[in-house]
């Protein structure tokens, strides 16, 4: 392991070299975040899952350098280029933009204009001017007339030999430093639309003619920008005040007022020009999008967590609709399990006739089925269905429940869909998909690629593979915390069990298929290919409500079961008597079981485990209602105050679905009667809010919502 990074990342994020060192250890032994963060305290000081992934990340950083250093070096060594000099410039790069300039003019190149100014036998008199020495550079040019090689003219070799000289200032690591610095404090990012494309790119109007300092830009307009240009409209240009970076280079490397100097002068502006404001632009553009990138992500994954999170309603039987005007509303109905029970279709917004027939299918399923909850996907007729509900007067402890169904298309047509139920269509898919989301969010939402799941805005913009890193972090994190039940849990939900994965995911539901249902953790072991390692990352996360063994249905680890044994003989009760009897775990004195492994941290987090087995981390479900006054944007006067559910959240405020299938913006400014930094700190999708409208603009589709005040 390599000490220098260890000190780097324990410097960098002001974490203990001993904490730094067992988590890279742990993660090359191929130990999971959630697994290293629960179960490993005593090896990490207690670092939890933010700092394990930022361990991570940064080891793999820097890994990366080392590769590419590698591989810098061994091309110089092939070539015969590597100096002791070089060489240590090399290994002391602390990025990867410093390295590849050290590199870059010994880079393999293409044919360049300095190339072929070689190629004449100019260089000589590049290096003459240059020295900027008080000569007759018109004299010292002549010298180099030849020509066989097209050097007809004195201009001629000084043309070439200037190409020369913008070649070696371009590729000057300490004048690109300074660039890049003036281009990161003083760039201005630039927008204009192109001729002729107003009128399609009206949703860019705002970056139309835009300008403003580049790097403190936020992410939201610099990937709208970015996705104006993709689409053609919007033209964008990175820079700061040519003359300033003139000014940097002529320091540097002017020092003298001749003819040679003139020559240098004008060297320089010809490489700002043509060289190096491109590679700086190119630079900063890339670095834009990154942060910008690692922004969006960030609030994205925020958001599907609070998603993920959402409050379970539990086992219920539920009759779930999936609305429709033309196609009429799919109805499910479904055991608290989530299974298919019975399918139809019913027409509630069309005929009297087909209304009335709707009217009496709905109870005759509710009786039959003992229904206890009406899910209702909250998309196009699901406020005109939610009132066609509430019209049947049903009995009064039956709850009538919106369900957001952003994704559940998605999934309908998804291949999981199909392997879950062959025999029908997705209108049934999507319909079970809504019911299942309300009895548990999180095991439903695992089937849906997350960037479909209608929480983020430019998912689709950023580094995909990024993406999907901090999305699956993210999803791993929230299975994990809330644990997965083995015999019932789907071979979705069990792949982002720490240490499974789909093959083993599959192996685990193929035994339970074949076998019946796991009696004991003890028996995951039969699973074919899943070892020792798997079997010690997953099997405190996996619960079996049914086992003889209580600790089975905990997160107390199968390696720790020895020491709640040990607890539960010294206090004379059984483990059963010992998780029902807070006294009993009162008189636990944890230091009385400090081993060389098992340490305080892990004997806190047994204790309270003891206390409340399995206990569910997510909050209690509370029923919501929309306004019943309120179903489209045509209703919406100024001043209402309507509750609404929180949708999405951004950098710039916060979406909420008031009933109208149209979200409205609360403004950041908006959120709160104080200053807000950062919306996140103020709501989380799935929140339910109280907002008053600002304003209506039913042409733009567009609502202006407040939270001050209320």
């Amino acid at each position: 392991m390599n000490s220098v990074h260890i000190n780097t990342i324990s410097t960098e994020l002001k974490i203990q070299t001993n904490q730094v060192n067992a988590a890279v250890a742990l993660l090359d032994d191929d130990a999971t975040i959630p697994f290293i963060a629960r179960y490993r305290k005593e090896a990490t000081g207690s670092l939890d899952e933010v700092a394990i992934t930022n361990i991570r990340d940064r080891i793999k950083q820097l890994r990366e350098l080392d590769k590419r250093r590698e591989a810098i070096l061994k091309s110089l060594e092939e070539r015969d280029l590597l100096t002791d000099e070089l060489k240590d410039k090399i290994l002391n790069a602390p990025n990867m933009a410093l390295l590849e300039d050290i590199y870059l003019p010994f880079k393999p190149k293409k044919r360049t204009r300095a190339t072929i100014a070689r190629e004449k036998g100019l260089e000589p008199l590049a290096e003459i001017i240059f020295e900027q020495n008080n000569i007759d550079v018109e004299k010292e040019a002549e010298a180099f007339i030849n020509q066989e090689k097209e050097v007809n003219t004195t201009e001629d070799a000084l043309a070439g030999a200037r190409d020369i000289i913008a070649e070696w200032i371009n590729e000057d690591a300490g004048v690109r430093a300074k660039i890049r610095e003036l281009f990161a404090n003083e760039g201005t990012i630039t927008s204009t639309v192109i001729n002729g494309q107003e009128e399609a790119g009206v949703k860019f109007t705002d970056y139309f003619d835009w300008s403003e300092q580049a790097m403190p830009a936020p992410s939201h307009r610099v990937l709208a920008m970015i996705r104006g240009e993709s689409e053609k409209v919007l033209r964008l240009k990175i820079a700061p005040p040519k003359e300033n970076a003139i000014y940097i280079i002529e320091n540097i490397f002017l020092i003298s007022d001749n003819d040679a100097s003139m020559q240098v002068k004008n060297a320089i502006e010809d490489c700002y020009k043509r060289l190096l404001s491109s590679a700086m632009e190119n630079e900063i553009r890339a670095e834009m999008k990154k942060i910008a990138d690692e922004e969006a992500i960030r609030v994205f994954a925020e958001n599907i967590r609070e998603l993920l999170m959402s409050p379970p309603l539990g086992r219920k039987r539920i009759l779930a609709i999936d609305p429709g005007f033309r196609t009429g509303c799919k109805v499910v109905c479904l055991d608290p399990q989530g299974k298919l029970l019975h399918n139809s279709v019913i027409y509630p917004t069309k005929s009297d006739n087909e209304k009335e027939d709707a009217r009496k299918e709905i109870k005759a399923l509710v009786n039959k089925f003992k229904t206890q909850v009406i899910a209702i996907g909250n998309g196009t007729a699901g406020r005109e269905t939610e009132a066609f509900i509430k019209e049947l007067n049903l009995p009064d402890h039956i709850i009538i429940e919106m369900v957001n169904e952003s994704g559940a298309s998605i999934y309908s047509a998804s291949e999981i869909a199909r392997e879950e139920f062959p025999d029908h269509d997705v209108t049934v898919r999507g319909a079970v998909s809504i019911g299942r989301r309300l009895i548990d969010p999180l095991a439903e939402l695992v089937k849906i690629d997350p960037k479909s799941i209608g929480v983020g805005q430019y998912q689709h913009d950023v580094d995909q593979s990024s993406l999907k890193d901090r999305l699956d972090d993210v999803v791993g994190s929230c299975v994990n915390a809330v644990g997965v039940e083995v015999n019932t849990a789907s071979k979705q939900l069990l792949t982002y069990v720490s240490g499974l994965g789909p093959q083993l995911a599959g192996n685990i539901v193929a035994l339970r298929d074949d076998k019946g249902p796991f009696k004991s953790r003890k028996e995951l072991r039969k699973v074919p290919r899943l070892g020792p390692k798997a079997f010690e990352q997953a099997a405190g996360f996996l619960r079996i409500q049914d086992a003889e063994n209580p600790l089975d249905r905990s997160a107390v680890h199968p390696e720790s079961y020895n020491v709640v044994n040990t607890i539960a003989k010294d206090l004379n009760c059984t483990i059963t008597e010992l998780m029902n009897d807070d006294t009993l775990q009162q008189k636990i004195k944890l230091e009385s079981y400090v081993t060389d492994k098992v340490g305080i941290p892990t004997l806190l987090d047994i204790k309270e485990e003891l206390s409340k087995p399995g206990r569910d981390p997510r909050a209690r479900f509370e029923v919501f209602s929309y306004s019943p006054d309120v179903n489209t944007m045509n209703d919406l006067e100024v001043d209402m105050i309507l509750p609404g559910i929180v949708t999405n959240v951004t950098n710039f405020g916060a979406f909420v679905d008031i009933g109208v299938h149209q979200d409205g913006l609360v403004h950041i400014s908006e959120l709160a009667d104080k200053f807000v930094k950062n919306p996140t700190d103020i709501v989380k999708p799935g929140q339910k809010v109280k907002v008053k409208v600002m304003s209506v603009d039913i042409d733009r589709k567009r609502i202006a919502l407040s939270m001050r005040g209320l």
